[in-house]
């Protein structure tokens, strides 16, 4: 929806608070670990792929009021989960926030899934979530409160043509969110579920790219979208933030939906332009 920027400065609002954030060396993950910094956090950006999180690191310590550490983890394996948080608590003393962002994606029908592919997709989305509360429950209610986000999908609530395993683990998301908020509000803890729709990320990418012209294909999702545009990953992390801070006190158990309307309507084309289409 709007340009990928990062905001210059932020107002403090994660001051003093440490965030362990999965899948965050790109897109949605990434965006959210520079916004929480700006917002002075200190934020552990955990992916598997070691030298980007270090580059996505060294940015934030030279841009932003608080810190990064970038930590190598395979979120399906839970004695790498407990490594990364550990490490997080080990490096900043405590832990706050818990954003469970890392996701994949399998293209193809049901039938010609293999037991690996459904496996794998269900322990990346679905069980590194558990592995990452596990380990991470004790810290945040030590923090006395605790902020545990989710990030879902417009797939939580609706299916996406070819990709059954990722709209099985995005529904099964919603359901732990709510488990969760429900078992753990007497620690102090919320928890809260962000269900982005269209978002410029390599994961939409590599499920465009399968199609013959990736970008027609883009343009005509978005024909179905009221505002007529897709989003950036930073509109996301803002979302995200709103659920990580006292902003949103009193709401937990529950999930928000940024889809720019997409949901809204079972049948619509947008015949445009809209307003949002339009630059500013």
């Amino acid at each position: 929806m709007s340009k990928q920027r990062t905001p210059r400065g932020g107002s403090g609002r994660l001051a003093g608070r440490v965030a362990w954030i999965s899948g965050a060396t790109s897109g949605i993950g990434e965006a959210t670990a520079e916004l929480f910094a700006r917002e002075g956090a200190k934020v552990a950006i955990v992916g598997r792929r070691l030298e980007l999180g270090r580059r996505i690191a060294a940015r934030i310590n030279r841009r932003t009021p608080g810190a990064a550490l970038a930590l190598a983890c395979d979120v399906s394996a839970e004695s790498a989960v407990a490594q990364s948080i550990a490490d997080t608590v080990a490096q900043f003393g405590r832990l706050d926030i818990l954003v469970n962002n890392a996701g994949i994606v399998e293209i193809g029908d049901l039938h010609t899934q293999t037991e690996a592919q459904w496996d794998r997709v269900m322990a990346v989305n679905v069980k590194s979530m558990f592995f990452a509360f596990k380990h991470a429950f004790p810290h945040l209610r030590a923090a006395r409160r605790g902020y545990v986000v989710n990030v879902g999908s417009i797939s939580s609530f609706v299916g996406q043509a070819r990709t059954p395993v990722y709209t099985t683990s995005k529904h099964a998301i919603l359901g732990l969110t709510r488990s969760i908020a429900l078992d753990y509000a007497a620690s102090g803890i919320r928890c809260n579920c962000v269900c982005p729709g269209i978002t410029e990320t390599p994961m939409l990418w590599e499920h465009l790219n399968v199609r013959p012209d990736p970008r027609a294909a883009l343009d005509e999702r978005l024909s179905r979208v009221a505002m007529g545009v897709s989003l950036s990953p930073l509109d996301v992390a803002k979302s995200i933030l709103y659920f990580s801070c006292e902003d949103s006190a009193g709401v937990t158990g529950t999930s928000l939906t940024i889809d720019c309307g997409y949901l809204t309507a079972a049948e619509w084309r947008c015949t445009g332009p809209t307003a949002f289409q339009k630059k500013p």
